[in-house]
């Protein structure tokens, strides 16, 4: 059974220096021991998150809206325990599932098929799982002999057809996704929405951040709206939305 816990989490980066630095100038400034760029000794901690407190249970379907910058990013990133909290408790049950781009992880030198057994590992499938799928895959995709040539001789679109048809072959617990899947042309756009709404509807939870109104609406029963960091509001996702 899928859980999600957080009480006053709070996430921070640390910014170098006062001014616009390169990371040559940071690492010659440690191998220096400061003496070349003594200012960028100052350390100046931005907060990310503040004070996040979220329970989400088997069922919840959690959206996450708020401006750019507001911290959506940074929330789905520590939920996939990207991102340690710097304080605060966090506990995750389950096996979390993490689609920020489909195409992530692809080697562009690789050919499609090697590409499939690639990704499939990254996303914690095992060979024998990634074999058995390969026929879904090759269907989905459409892609034919494609599979077989060097993925940088793909269009773009292509590359997203293999890198959707593979990254949607997860049985997530948690799905934690940055904005709905995009999946190319009209043609395949009709299928993958249909996919797309099965492998939502497998997870026990999900997590989905979102710029449209329409697709929070459609995929989530609960909203919080995330400003500078905080949560501004927390609720039923019309009483959200309408608010945002």
């Amino acid at each position: 059974m899928a859980k999600i816990i957080l009480e006053n989490v709070d996430i921070t980066y640390p910014v170098y220096g006062g001014s616009s630095f390169s990371l040559r100038q940071l690492l010659l400034n440690k191998l220096t021991r400061g003496r070349l760029f003594p200012q960028e000794t100052n350390i100046k901690i931005v907060p990310a998150l503040k004070k996040i407190n979220l329970t989400l249970e088997n069922g919840d379907r959690l959206g996450l809206v708020g401006k750019n910058g507001a911290g959506k990013s940074t929330l789905l990133k520590t939920l996939g325990q990207f991102l340690t909290p710097t304080s605060g408790k966090m506990i995750i049950q389950g096996k979390t599932s993490v689609l920020f781009d489909v195409c992530i992880g692809m080697d562009v030198e690789r050919s499609g098929y090697q590409n499939i057994y690639y990704v499939g590992a990254l996303l914690g499938l095992k060979r024998k799982k990634i074999k058995e799928l390969i026929p879904e895959i090759e269907s989905f995709s459409e892609l034919k002999d494609f599979l077989k040539f060097p993925v940088r001789t793909y269009s773009a679109g292509m590359k997203v057809r293999l890198g959707f048809a593979i990254t949607t072959c997860i049985e997530p617990q948690i799905l934690l996704l940055d904005e709905a899947i995009g999946a190319g042309d009209k043609h395949f756009l009709e299928k993958a929405s249909v996919r797309a709404k099965e492998l939502y509807d497998k997870a026990e939870i999900l997590v989905l951040a979102s710029h449209s109104s329409d697709v929070i609406k459609e995929f989530c029963n609960k909203a919080i709206w995330l400003e500078k960091g905080q949560i501004k509001l927390a609720g039923s996702v019309n009483e959200v939305v309408d608010a945002y």
